[in-house]
Order: structure tokens, then C-alpha cells, then sequence
């Protein structure tokens, strides 16, 4: 449901203000506190700031997490700025030279190694710097079966990939790093592995204990003793359909407590995304015209896929709420108020193609052209994975709401 603190502001914009993405910091924060809480102590939360990086965003989480999982040169300069001090690890794969130099001057904690060349390069960066030792993470794509991967949403591994390096390669690698061979700058601190998004609890522990097992069982083969991390990534399941079905924080905590007591010595890492910051952030604009064409329903609304490319990229219905307005004073024109009653209608935006669809013949008690419409489930690759200058349509607002106490 909608918080009063949105709906608020979202009554209170006028129409020129529309489109205006929403976010709700005490909410985020009560969120990211609550999930802080429901982990052991000992296991460490990067958050994935490709999820939602703005800045506002990420400093709100600060204080909940361990650091940030960053994913460009871009991220890391960005993420550097807006939370200064903050750990980083860098992923992602195609990481070029320069990035991974300006990475290490900006002091770049950990670096999740994605191929041998990728090890390489950033093996001549550290020399070229003077650096004694520099912390990675090889980034590992594990065969695991179908059924491991619980019905992913999206599979990043546990096939071939782009993502990551098979095991085969990851035994290549280590006569690179030092403890395994070498004396250069790199050193190897652990395993790292993403490899699914959407899955449950239970599917997200299936994975993790393959993970962290696998890392023993290389550790112990090859007697590295240094290898003492193990980051099993991010990925876990929001609901877009039933947003009230959340991911059960307090299962995963304890499973994860229970993989910790059988891999001593070890520092067990997720990097969640998505299910930290999606419910915090809401989308909220006007109906501009009711319409019927073959005998359904249209409400076509300011801004559209351009904004918020969610549901065109995942294929769903994004959740949202009618925020009637009452604009009979304002009405002056002299034909009816374009409305649906008791039917289904499909929410379109403004763009010049039929994909621009937000949700797709749900059943509304009424709706009229001047209503407001708020998008839940908007603060997670909303706006920031959009083609924001498709059509060269105005940019939306942003708000970032904070409740203050009352004075005493």
C-alpha cells in the first residue's frame, strides 16, 4: 500500500509536475534495517548499486550495510562520491584497463575477477602503481543443474556464460595470484559467484552451500589457506504480481547461519539489489485520456516506458494505485470527464509504440482522465535502466521524502 507520505505529495503535484518518481527514505531505512537484523552477524551485505545508485538511495543504506557492489568505472566513481570512505567491490564483466586503473587510485577494496586477460591487466595496473597487494575475488560460473537454480528468474551462470569463469579457468588463474605460485601484487581472497536472480529463500540457500563448498573444495586442493571469502551474490525474488509476498529474510538468515557454522574461518557475502530498495520508490503520474478501441479499455498517461522500462523488460504488470481527483471545479471544457467504470483497462504511456504498455487489462473500480496513478515496486531498475530520450519527452521529477519529528 501506499504510503500517506507519497500519496500526499502525489495528490499535491500539480500536472506540469507529473511525472514524478517517489521514494520513501524512512521506509527504505525501517526495510534495510529489518533485513540487517534478520542476518547473523558475521556475514557481510554489499548492496548491488546497479539496483537504484541515486545518492540520496545509497546513503539511507549506509549505516545497514557492509559496502557496495559496483559495476562500471562509472559506478565507481559515483558510488566513491556519494558514500566517501564506503567499501567497494567491483564486478561486472568487460572491465577495461583504464577502469580498472582508476579503480585501484580511487582505492577500490576488492575486485571480482571475471577472466584470465581481465587478471592480467589488472596484475600490470597494480605493478604500474607500486601497490603491494591488491584483493580479488575470481568470479566463478559453477555447473549447477536446473533444479539448483530453484526456477530463476534470470540464470547468470550454471551454463554457458559470459559471466564468470568456468572451473577449469579458475585453476588456470591461480598460479597468477600470490599464495598460489606467484609473488606479483594480486592476491586472492576468495570465490565469488552470482549466479540467478528471482529465486526464493530455499532456492538462495541451495545455491549458496554449492557455492561456498565448491571454494572449500578448492581451497583445500590447492592449499590455499588465504582464501577465506566467499561471496554467493545477490538475486533474491520480488513479487512483481503479489507485492505483499516478500522474501522471507528471516529463513534465508538462518539457513545462512547454519552454512557459516559448517565453513569456519570463512567470511560468507551477498549483494543484494533489488529486494532492499524496490518498495521504497513509487511512479507516480496523470491520466491524460480514457479511450476505447475494439472494445477495450486505454488510459494513456504522462511519461511511459521511457521512464519506467520494468514491465516492458520483465513482461509483467507493474502494481499500482488510483489516487482519485476530484477536478469538478477545474473541469471546464465542455464534454464529459473521459472515464472506465467496473471494467479492465490497459495503462499506455506516451510513446509512439505499441510496446509502451505499464499494465495491461486490470479491473479498476473507476478511472478518469485528472486521477492520479502511483506505481509501486519503482525503486529498483526503474528510471536507471530506461531510454530516458526516446521521443524527447520531459524527464521526471524526483522526490525523496524524509519525515521529521515533530518539534518538542
Amino acid at each position: 500500500m501506499i504510503t500517506s507520505a507519497v500519496r500526499t505529495l502525489a495528490t499535491e503535484l500539480t500536472g506540469d509536475d507529473l511525472p514524478a518518481y517517489v521514494y520513501d527514505l524512512p521506509a527504505l531505512r525501517a526495510h534495510a534495517r529489518a533485513v540487517r537484523d534478520a542476518l547473523p552477524p558475521g556475514l557481510e551485505l554489499y548492496y548491488a548499486a546497479k539496483a537504484n545508485p541515486a545518492p540520496p538511495v545509497l546513503r539511507t543504506l549506509a549505516p545497514h550495510v557492509t559496502g557496495y557492489e559496483v559495476a562500471s568505472g562509472g559506478e565507481v566513481e559515483h558510488v566513491r562520491a556519494a558514500v566517501p570512505g564506503a567499501p567497494l567491490a567491483f564486478g561486472g564483466p568487460g572491465k577495461t584497463e583504464g577502469e580498472l586503473r582508476r579503480a585501484l587510485t580511487l582505492g577500490v577494496e576488492r575486485f571480482h575477477v571475471e577472466s584470465e586477460q581481465e587478471l592480467r591487466l589488472l596484475a600490470g595496473a597494480a605493478e604500474d602503481a607500486g601497490l603491494d597487494a591488491v584483493d580479488v575475488l575470481l568470479r566463478v560460473n559453477l555447473p549447477l543443474a536446473s533444479d539448483e537454480l530453484g526456477g530463476a528468474a534470470l540464470a547468470m551462470g550454471g551454463r554457458p556464460s559470459p559471466f564468470g569463469l568456468d572451473p577449469e579457468a579458475v585453476q588456470r588463474c591461480l598460479p597468477l595470484l600470490s599464495g598460489a605460485g606467484s609473488r606479483g601484487p594480486l592476491r586472492l581472497r576468495g570465490i565469488h559467484a552470482h549466479l540467478a536472480s528471482g529465486l526464493d529463500a530455499p532456492a538462495q540457500l541451495t545455491v549458496a552451500a554449492a557455492i561456498a563448498d565448491w571454494a572449500r573444495k578448492l581451497s583445500e586442493r590447492h592449499g590455499l589457506d588465504e582464501l577465506t571469502e566467499v561471496n554467493v551474490g545477490g538475486g533474491m525474488g520480488v513479487d512483481y504480481a503479489h507485492p505483499d509476498r516478500r522474501f522471507d529474510w528471516a529463513a534465508y538468515g538462518k539457513g545462512m547461519a547454519d552454512l557459516a557454522l559448517r565453513h569456519p574461518g570463512r567470511t560468507l557475502r551477498i549483494e543484494p539489489g533489488r529486494a532492499l530498495t524496490v518498495y521504497c520508490g513509487w511512479y507516480v503520474t496523470e491520466v491524460l485520456d480514457i479511450k476505447h478501441s475494439g472494445g477495450e479499455a486505454f488510459a494513456v498517461l504522462r511519461g511511459g516506458t521511457h521512464h519506467i522500462r520494468t514491465p516492458a523488460t520483465k513482461q509483467h504488470d507493474q502494481p499500482f494505485q488510483v489516487l482519485p481527483m476530484d477536478t469538478t471545479a477545474t473541469w471546464t471544457r465542455p464534454w464529459a470527464r473521459p472515464a472506465v467504470r467496473e471494467e479492465p483497462v490497459t495503462l499506455v504511456g506516451q510513446l509512439c509504440t505499441p510496446k509502451d504498455v505499464l499494465a495491461r487489462r486490470v479491473q479498476v473500480p473507476e478511472l478518469r482522465a485528472g486521477d492520479r496513478v502511483a506505481f509501486a515496486m519503482a525503486g529498483a531498475y526503474a528510471w536507471n535502466i530506461s531510454h530516458h530520450d526516446f521521443l524527447m519527452h520531459p524527464r521526471p521529477g524526483f522526490h525523496y521524502l524524509e519525515r521529521r519529528a515533530p518539534p518538542q
